[in-house]
């Protein structure tokens, strides 16, 4: 009788509400995916996944995207974890400069940095012309090698800021115990820090391998026949011959089990190193001095410069003058220009109303999942947060295909409007705020809730009044940070788009493919600028170092 009873009352209708949005949104979508995939001409058929496996062409293309996945995964962890465990226990020059800088270069879309790229280092680019002046025959930006080169700039500041986090949080007690029974320096680093932050370790080199993994952008404009399997996903889609949903429907599916079986793996790893740590005794950093002071400087700045020499000279080029893909002497604002005749002030626009609306709904739904996964619990709770998670394993361009062919026709037919981006974007960037929420609600004593509604305040006043302001940090932190990566989506929005839904990220994109590079530089600037507004508004809400899985 109590079930029956809380199941009516004002959370089990909201847990109902959220439930049937996410059924109809991404249960139904998944599952017209599912039935494309292996449902052709009204009977069950495996074709698309004979055809599959049938030509190295096809399958190879796993191969491809998980040797990549895997090296940006390794070489982010070799570059990262050292960077943070300099920042964390040795006080560097402008330390904060740095961890501003680490957080700046992660919020970009990853194919401007490519695009950046091919402007040095491509075959007629500005690195590459310098070394031929002086008889050195350059790295080529394009293929396999590029696209970890531009990967890994890219992601191993997240590496970074949750590694800090995790040094940040052991006791200093163990180290100087270690120290007691001789475990010092190298030995002491791999033996006691890596054990302790082994799951966070772990949790970010899925992180790392998930983004890579699913980078559609960079492969596209520089792989030059280095297929991967997102840019197959969208070729198969969009194909020379017509829109082929039922093997494209395969092939997404294919993606979603390969992601999900490393993700299984990563949370199985995980489970072995189960332990809590309170930092009691707060480590203390020590003076960066000598030689060893020098290149510990020395690796965290150049690391960082170079990582940022991509989106700088991409605003540094949106002030060239270019005739479409051909530069030429001089500076002026003609790309601007050029931009604001085309799609710029539209782009502008629907990037703000898509930003803004999805962040409002990922906003209230994380708010919600957290409330009830933390206070309620129950199944239903948990199969709503357990629903909610599975966009972390799925490709944009996997859920991108999934909601076109499910509401393209009656009597959902939303496909090509505003509403359908902000559904997908919803839908792909919920984790991030909903982790972060929930991280923040497990911290709230609950006891200030009861006394809230024993003086007389209802379930909702109290959560809105009491229980959301406390919260309030943990939100701000996961929503600026989905809101960063909302606005430099293109792995979904390349499926989803349209003449009149296109955004920034997507101008720049269609910018490029056309050659006209000076227009691309100018959509990337306003981005660029974008993300820094934005970083501006995590930093003023959120503490600096504060960012942790």
């Amino acid at each position: 009788m109590r079930t029956a009873k809380r199941g009516l009352d004002f959370w089990g209708l909201i847990a109902w509400i959220v439930f049937a949005l996410f059924a109809i949104f991404l249960v139904y979508p998944i599952a017209g995916l599912l039935r494309e995939a292996f449902i052709s001409d009204g009977a069950f058929t495996m074709d698309a996944f004979q055809k599959f496996f049938g030509k190295v062409y096809y399958y190879s293309t796993i191969g491809h995207s998980f040797r990549i996945a895997a090296w940006v995964m390794l070489l982010c962890l070799l570059l990262g974890i050292p960077f943070a465990y300099f920042y964390t226990f040795y006080e560097l020059k402008g330390r904060k400069f740095l961890y501003v800088m680490c957080l700046l270069c992660t919020m970009s879309a990853p194919f401007i940095g490519a695009y950046a790229w091919i402007l040095l280092m491509g075959n007629n680019g500005l690195i590459t012309n310098l070394l031929k002046s002086v008889g050195i025959q350059g790295f080529s930006i394009y293929g396999f090698g590029g696209i970890v080169l531009v990967q890994v700039l890219k992601l191993f500041p997240l590496i970074v800021i949750y590694m800090n986090g995790a040094f940040r949080d052991i006791d200093n007690s163990l180290l100087e115990a270690a120290e007691s029974m001789n475990c010092k320096g190298v030995k002491r680093f791999f033996n006691v820090i890596m054990t302790l932050t082994m799951p966070t370790i772990l949790a970010g080199a899925l992180l790392v391998f998930m983004r890579s993994f699913a980078d559609f952008g960079t492969p596209l404009l520089i792989g030059r026949g280095y297929l991967t399997f997102p840019v197959l996903i969208y070729n198969e889609y969009l194909g020379e011959n017509g829109t082929d949903y039922h093997f494209a429907a395969a092939v997404s599916v294919i993606a979603v089990i390969v992601t999900g079986v490393f993700f299984l793996i990563q949370k199985y790893a995980t489970s072995k190193f189960k332990f809590t740590m309170n930092a009691l005794n707060k480590v203390q950093m020590k003076k960066a001095t000598g030689v060893k002071g020098v290149l510990m400087n020395l690796y965290c700045y150049v690391l960082v410069l170079v990582s940022m020499l991509p989106q700088l000279y991409i605003i540094y080029m949106s002030f060239r003058k270019y005739n479409n893909s051909i530069l030429l002497e001089g500076y002026s604002m003609v790309n601007y220009q050029k931009a604001l005749r085309q799609n710029l002030v539209r782009a502008t626009r629907n990037t703000m109303i898509i930003s803004f609306a999805t962040l409002a709904i990922i906003i209230v739904i994380a708010v919600i999942i957290a409330y009830l996964v933390v206070r309620r619990g129950g199944i239903l709770a948990n199969t709503i947060d357990t629903i909610s998670m599975l966009p972390y394993i799925m490709p944009g361009s996997v859920i991108g295909i999934a909601l076109v062919i499910v509401f393209s026709k009656k009597p959902f037919s939303i496909a090509g409007t505003l509403a359908i981006m902000i559904i997908a974007l919803s839908i792909r960037r919920l984790p991030f705020t909903s982790r972060s929420a929930t991280a923040a609600m497990m911290k709230i004593n609950q006891s200030v809730e009861e006394a809230a509604l024993s003086l007389g305040a209802s379930k909702a006043k109290t959560f809105v009044r009491i229980t959301v302001p406390m919260m309030s940090s943990g939100i701000i932190s996961g929503a600026v940070l989905s809101w960063v990566s909302i606005i430099t989506e293109v792995s979904s929005g390349v499926i989803l788009y349209n003449n009149r839904t296109i955004t920034l990220t997507m101008g720049t994109y269609v910018a490029i493919n056309n050659g006209v590079y000076g227009v691309a530089a100018a959509y990337a600037t306003i981005t660029t600028i974008l993300t820094i507004i934005c970083l501006a508004v995590y930093l003023r809400f959120t503490k600096l170092e504060d960012v942790k899985l």
